[in-house]
């Protein structure tokens, strides 16, 4: 007989990413969003700043061997069932960090963080070629914004109606999913597109009315690592998609107001998919 008391194992998540002090975004949203969502969180830092909701006042990037030593720590002990990655900074930290994936068996959603809400850069530019090449192909998924987008393309991107045919061209360079993320345009509603190539390419739109707030930090970071967790519990990519997108809305929704500036979102308030089925 069952015992309907044992408590469910938690997906095992891994986020390698860049320290945000103020909180609201990278390492520390990646965690924040894992333990809402019923996963069991681990980290790799990339970066440690010093930021705020103003904006980013220093970087210091670790050594690419020891983001290369966390990532093998908890793969190998712990185990990973999925993977989400956002800053990594510069080219030595992202061939390192594509060398310690090698061979693993867990989806990977890679948010290509470059430039911060406030406007500063958070790769170096001569990196972002390196990480074409080395970590996109290994992606299960990838979530730019438009102007992240418009950088990997390569031109201009300022129209919602442009997200379509440009998730599908990063899609067919890279064979990844991509989300091609809508908020920076000045649409009333926010439009997002989910490009699934393959034999049964198609895309899917996801929609919803325009939050009027500045308390946004961290939403591209909240949603990576949601969808990550999601797929960690073993939801297909359209659903978790879905379901990581309510999430981040209901965090703006419960944004705790804090800060000057770009204020972060309420994870903490967040009760709906704790427990996703």
């Amino acid at each position: 007989m069952s015992n309907s008391t044992t408590p469910r194992i938690p997906p095992r998540i891994l986020a390698i990413a860049g320290s945000d002090s103020s909180g609201g975004a990278g390492i520390q949203a990646d965690l924040k969003t894992i333990a809402m969502l019923g996963g069991y969180g681990m980290s790799a830092i990339t970066t440690v700043t010093a930021q705020n909701t103003v904006g980013v006042q220093a970087i210091a990037p670790m050594s690419a061997a020891v983001v290369a030593q966390q990532i093998a720590s908890c793969i190998e002990d712990i185990g990973v069932d999925a993977i989400k990655i956002g800053m990594l900074h510069d080219a030595d930290i992202i061939e390192a960090t594509a060398e310690a994936l090698v061979g693993v068996k867990a989806p990977i959603v890679l948010d290509p963080v470059m430039i911060a809400t406030s406007g500063a850069a958070l790769i170096d530019p001569q990196a972002v070629e390196v990480l074409r090449e080395k970590l996109f192909p290994m992606a299960t998924l990838v979530t730019p914004n438009l102007p992240e987008l418009g950088h990997l393309l390569e031109r201009n991107l300022t129209d919602s109606s442009q997200l379509a045919d440009a998730a599908e061209e990063l899609a067919h360079a890279t064979g990844a999913a991509v989300l091609a993320k809508g908020g920076h345009t000045s649409d009333q509603r926010i439009i997002d597109i989910l490009y699934l190539p393959g034999e049964n390419a198609r895309a899917v739109q996801f929609d919803h009315a325009r939050i009027e707030t500045r308390h946004t930090h961290g939403t591209g970071c909240t949603l990576s690592s949601a969808i990550a967790t999601l797929l960690g519990h073993g939801q297909p990519l359209e659903h978790a998609v879905r379901l990581g997108r309510n999430f981040v809305r209901a965090a703006i929704e419960n944004a705790p107001g804090f800060g000057e500036g770009n204020g972060p979102l309420g994870h903490h308030a967040v009760r709906s998919l704790s427990e996703p089925g």
